[in-house]
């Protein structure tokens, strides 16, 4: 372990720092994962880990520690101060780590059994697609594929929103006609819902392999996704309330899908 870094000045922690801003992670290919538990999924899931920085003094990981240590990955211990300066949030634990950016391209679901996969568009918010991506995961989906989105997913509030999950299933970044075409090569069926749509959701055949199309609250969806009105299928929301924000709407379709492949006859 290298010795504690205590000044707020020193170059490490403003590149610490420097990764929080889009630029300098497109630049650097480097982005930061905050708080024990995200870390060591990243770790699961086979990201590329440089750098673990640890808060001094009481809490710290000693388990985390070990692990990266083993896995030879440089621990860096940083004082109260140093450490303050160059999180992005308060973090539990006292751990940031320094990643190395993945591949977001569509992936290879050949052989997959029946995947389900979520298509998010025009997502904003850092924290939406971070609560999509952890959903998600605990849906079980094969994939969650973003088309053209507003915001990184190598966002540190996308990585603490999704606790981690962005870690744990293919996230791939590509546009719709692409997106489009790579689930008609591995025969996934798809499902737009939109707020306009006549078809409520329980009439779609979620049972097998499905794609589940999701856009924003403000742009809605790219009006090819909605061309064939037999795809588009719509939350139905008797109250006072006429639309579902995207995590919102992302969840109710995942979990109906999850049910129907549960209790098929449901």
């Amino acid at each position: 372990m290298r010795p504690q870094i205590t000044s707020t000045a020193n170059p490490a922690v403003k590149a610490l720092r420097r990764l929080q801003r889009r630029r300098e992670r497109d630049r650097t290919g480097l982005f930061p994962v905050e708080g024990a538990r995200e870390i060591g999924r990243a770790l699961d899931g086979g990201v590329a880990v440089d750098r673990l920085y640890v808060r001094s003094g009481e809490g710290v990981p000693t388990d985390l520690v070990a692990r990266a240590e083993a896995a030879g990955i440089e621990v860096v211990p940083l004082g109260a101060e140093a450490f303050a300066a160059a999180a992005y949030r308060d973090v539990p634990g006292g751990t940031i780590a320094v990643a190395r950016r993945f591949a977001t391209g569509l992936p290879d679901l050949a052989g997959a059994d029946a995947p389900l996969v979520l298509v998010v568009e025009g997502v904003e918010k850092p924290g939406n697609l971070g609560a999509v991506l952890r959903t998600a995961a605990a849906a079980g989906a094969a994939a969650v594929v973003a088309c053209d989105p507003a915001t990184d997913p190598f966002n540190p509030n996308v990585v603490r929103a999704s606790l981690g999950a962005l870690f744990a299933l293919p996230v791939a970044l590509a546009p719709a006609a692409e997106t489009r075409a790579w689930l008609d090569r591995h025969g996934i069926p798809w499902w737009a819902s939109s707020m306009h749509g006549t078809r409520p959701l329980w009439e779609a055949d979620l049972s097998g392999a499905a794609a589940l199309v999701v856009g924003g609250e403000e742009s809605g969806l790219d009006p090819s996704w909605l061309a064939d009105p037999e795809r588009v299928i719509v939350v139905p929301t008797p109250g006072p309330v006429a639309s579902l924000n995207l995590a919102a709407v992302a969840a109710v379709l995942l979990f109906e899908a999850v049910r129907r492949r549960s209790y098929p006859a449901g």
